[in-house]
């Protein structure tokens, strides 16, 4: 078995990949497997029992937006009973921040990598502070849900078809030259992508008013454009997932307790072991005692090259998750040790344009115990709290010795 080659070939892959954002759908009309009794969320499959607090909480929120349930007790036995089921995201071509807790009648995304056909799907982004992401389901928290459904989703669906679709590769290209690293800054790429949409939003909204209030809603969140663009990376890094004898790793996920990753070639088994805590940057009156383990499946950013890989082009986003702009240059050019070439499209002005490191090796991980950086939201470690933060944290290394042992046996090494 040719590895190099294989590598070659999935790298190549993930970075030809064009991912479109063409349209908006119910979550049950478009998600492949969607069921009205599933929920799908972030990282490796979980129970109820091992669900960490902003699980819990998102899962409880969800349920209540979808009649289902009144409260956690009558959440808990829904799921426990089986009558609810739980699947990862990434089992159903789909990716969700922090919780990433996605229910049958929400809106996703449709994003279609135009090049090699894989589609992918993520939900509407809340904004920060106390949201269902980060496990927080009180009344506001809901009745913002419910007017993102009713009224934001339709009008925004409408703008995507009257655009023609927005290239997010193209704009996730600019973005990292106007400072964003594309996970937790995204000031660039969200102020982009609303100025796409905005002609479109006004034609499609049914009058002033509403398309005044969308397009404040979309203004006022610097994260807007994060979850297009956790799809975007979905499909790229799915276009580059089952090359036999690749040693690529095409997910990193986590459900704030387990950390989960897949190799291109090892089907879509699953490594994991247990999340760390984020070390970083807390809002006043919270500390690290209040921080739940790492979560969600935003981690595809730094799979496909951006994200913490990308610091160097982004210095300010250490004022949000803690350290100093030489850290950020050096958190990027630590990643260009365990990926196995520089991306094509997404460049580094600070490094002479150099390609963002790109593919992750588990040989590399392993041969230099390099673990990946990312940088990512906090969540209070109860239910209904929600973001207390942002910081950085490092997967385990646990995952990618499992990874590399399976990967010899298999291949007969």
């Amino acid at each position: 078995m040719d590895i190099e080659k294989a590598n070659t070939e999935a790298t190549q892959r993930m970075m030809a990949a064009q991912p479109v954002l063409v349209g908006m759908g119910k979550a049950i009309d478009v998600i492949p497997g969607m069921r009205a009794n599933l929920l799908l969320h972030a990282g490796p499959p979980i129970t109820w029992k091992r669900a960490s607090g902003p699980m819990r909480g998102a899962i409880t929120g969800a349920l209540i937006f979808e009649g289902k349930a009144k409260n956690m007790e009558e959440a808990q036995k829904l799921v426990e009973s089986g009558e609810i089921e739980l699947e990862p995201c990434h089992h159903h071509q789909a990716v969700g921040p922090m919780a990433g807790v996605t229910c049958a009648s929400m809106s996703v995304y449709i994003l279609e990598n135009k090049t090699h056909g894989n589609m992918a799907y993520s939900n509407l982004n809340e904004g920060y502070g106390k949201v269902l992401r980060y496990g927080a389901y009180s009344e506001e928290v809901l009745e913002r849900l419910r007017w993102m459904e009713d009224v934001m989703a339709p009008v925004l669906g409408k703008a995507i078809e009257l655009s023609g679709g927005i290239d997010i590769r193209a704009l996730l290209a600019e973005a990292l030259h106007m400072g964003d690293e594309g996970h937790n800054r995204n000031k660039a790429g969200s102020i982009l992508f609303t100025t796409k949409l905005a002609p479109f939003i006004a034609q499609a909204a049914p009058n002033p008013e509403v398309a005044a209030k969308i397009l404040k809603s979309l203004g006022d969140n610097a994260l807007c454009v994060l979850n297009p663009v956790m799809a975007a990376c979905k499909a790229m890094a799915d276009a580059g997932h089952g090359i036999e004898g690749s040693t690529i790793v095409t997910v990193m996920a986590r459900n704030g307790t387990d950390f989960g990753i897949r190799v291109s070639g090892l089907g879509d088994r699953w490594f994991t072991a247990p999340v760390a805590v984020p070390k970083g940057l807390y809002f006043p009156g919270f500390t690290a005692a209040d921080s739940s383990g790492d979560i969600g499946d935003s981690t595809i950013t730094e799979t496909a090259g951006i994200g913490g890989f990308a610091m160097a082009g982004a210095p300010a986003i250490v004022t949000f998750v803690s350290g100093t702009p030489k850290d950020a240059i050096n958190a990027t050019l630590e990643m260009y040790e365990i990926t196995y070439t520089e991306h094509k499209f997404f460049t580094i002005p600070p490094l002479d344009f150099r390609g963002t490191p790109t593919g992750i090796d588990i040989r590399k991980v392993v041969e230099i115990s390099i673990s990946p950086r990312v940088n990512t939201g906090i969540a209070h470690k109860d239910a209904g709290v929600g973001q207390v933060g942002a910081g950085l944290v490092r997967p385990p290394m646990e995952m990618f010795h499992e990874a590399l042992v399976a990967f010899a046996e298999c291949y007969g090494y």
